[in-house]
């Protein structure tokens, strides 16, 4: 007679990819602050901002509720997801360039782009790692 077990997957834990969005804007940042000084270092923390509060919002809205046995609003919860973290990155750069606009655009965008390069890496940041016990 087999028991019928039921395996809860663990969320995957995103905090390794907010790091190395974080990680980047900042190293962007210290060269944006070695080349210009301060108001490179806003423009380029800016852009990591830009990047990084879209990200967040995806992750809370899309993977709050993950149900296997209905598959369909676990697809519906990740496209309005996506649609909601678009519009949040395009409202987040008409604030910024109305509200305080970067005084250098060239390290507000490479501190986006290098941020946005780090969902590459997600499929290595999510992985479990083996935890060794003594």
């Amino acid at each position: 007679m087999h028991r019928h077990v039921a395996t809860r997957r663990r969320r995957p834990d995103f905090t390794r990819l907010f790091l190395a969005q974080g990680l980047a804007s900042l190293m962007v940042a210290l060269l944006a602050g070695l080349r210009h000084g301060h108001e490179g270092v806003l423009s380029a923390l800016l852009g990591g901002a830009v990047s990084l509060v879209p990200t967040f919002y995806f992750v809370w809205r899309g993977l709050r509720v993950r149900d296997g046995r209905r598959p369909r609003i676990s697809v519906m919860n990740l496209y309005q997801a996506a649609m909601g973290k678009f519009g949040l990155t395009v409202a987040l750069f008409v604030i910024v360039f109305v509200t305080v606009p970067p005084s250098n655009p060239a390290f507000f965008f490479v501190a986006y782009v290098a941020a946005q390069l780090m969902h590459w890496l997600t499929p290595w940041l999510l992985r479990d790692r083996p935890t060794h016990q003594t």
